[in-house]
């Protein structure tokens, strides 16, 4: 023979602001008459002073009696209001005119009962917590639309800066390289067409030609960090490989590219972000940490996601201390990886401490 599921359940504490002692033991034998199956637990109150205690306390209803000397349903829902309690109030009573049902649930109560049909009891309370759990969710779900809303809006403000930086980014890396250089390279031309000197000439135009060489592998730098070819030629691994090696062997890093799972094909937007991700790391890596050995590795997840991970044993630095406050020159990079991330979807956890290195994970 099975035990049924409402035995189990933990009892239905009740609050009962009654004058009467023998109102309230009458009340629960007939809760347990009329519902056998649940366990009901009874705690008796009769002034304001008692019941605003018994609120310290969580109680799934509360039963309160309308005719009493001390009190009233209307002081105890005025007691409810100010502790902003959901807890919900049934009255019962001997008797009650329709003028003053109407008053006291437009007041706050959420039912009433007569003494003389305590059989409904049980389904009264039943509703009345089905009602407050409803409330208590739809409560929760409006703070986490709400919180979620604020999240979007913080989020677009962060997208347009870093959007912005972006821009800025490959504005100065256009106007101070290529641009300087482009210049130079006219400068020289204009040079060689002027000059009377054949020799002369020759020396400005194979100076023009080796920067006119330069701008080229400045446009491919700069091509490769906004998206590498390898990326949809080769993969990500592929991608990843080289953009570690374009940083690393010119700052003398040694370095490991190592991947667990079946990269998927085709590639998702997450793909491009991972990379961004690597040389954002490996930029810091060189600039800041005197690091000698740096290791990435690439997991592919299901449903298209990416684990990525950034090691060096480098310096470290204190986290805590430079993600304080708002972006500056000392923790763009790292603002910039954690915008980045979250505008793909992801997220990116940075662990470190002077003198022990730094790890980024991301999962994208």
């Amino acid at each position: 023979m099975h035990a049924s599921p409402l035995a189990d359940a933990p009892p239905v504490r009740l609050l009962c602001v009654e004058d009467n002692p023998d109102d309230v033991e009458l009340m629960g034998i007939a809760l347990e008459r009329a519902d056998p199956r649940r366990r009901y637990q009874l705690h008796r109150v009769d002034d304001a002073s008692t019941f605003a205690h018994a609120l310290q306390e969580d109680f799934d209803a509360i039963l309160c009696d309308f005719n009493m000397p001390r009190f009233s349903p209307y002081a105890a829902l005025q007691i409810l209001m100010a502790r902003r309690s959901p807890t919900p109030l049934v009255v019962v009573t001997r008797a009650i005119g329709e003028d003053a049902a109407v008053h006291v649930l437009r007041c706050g109560a959420k039912d009433y009962v007569t003494k003389d049909k305590l059989g409904t009891l049980p389904q009264i309370i039943e509703r009345v917590m089905s009602e407050r759990r409803r409330t208590t969710e739809q409560d929760r779900m409006a703070r986490e639309l709400e919180a979620a809303y604020r999240r979007l809006k913080k989020l677009s403000a962060r997208l347009v800066v870093a959007q912005e930086r972006e821009r800025l980014s490959i504005s100065r890396e256009l106007h101070d390289h290529l641009g300087q250089t482009l210049t130079g390279m006219l400068i020289h031309l204009h040079a060689a067409r002027r000059s009377c000197d054949p020799d002369a000439a020759r020396n400005y135009t194979g100076t023009a030609m080796e920067m006119a060489q330069a701008a080229i592998e400045q446009l491919k730098t700069l091509s490769f960090s906004l998206r590498p070819a390898q990326l949809d030629l080769l993969g990500l691994v592929a991608a990843v490989q080289s953009a570690v090696q374009r940083i690393a062997e010119p700052a003398q890093l040694e370095f490991r590219v190592t991947s667990r799972g079946e990269e998927p094909k085709p590639l998702g937007e997450n793909a491009s972000v991972a990379v961004r991700l690597v040389q954002e790391a490996l930029t810091n890596t060189v600039r800041h940490a005197r690091a000698a050995r740096i290791e990435v590795r690439l997991r592919f997840l299901p449903q298209g996601r990416i684990a990525l991970l950034v090691v060096d044993d480098g310096v470290g630095f204190d986290k805590q201390a430079l993600l304080t406050g708002a972006p500056s020159e000392r923790n763009v990079g790292l603002y910039g990886m954690i915008e980045r991330t979250e505008l793909a979807g992801g997220r990116l956890h940075i662990r470190t401490r002077p003198g022990s290195g730094v790890a980024v994970r991301a999962v994208l």
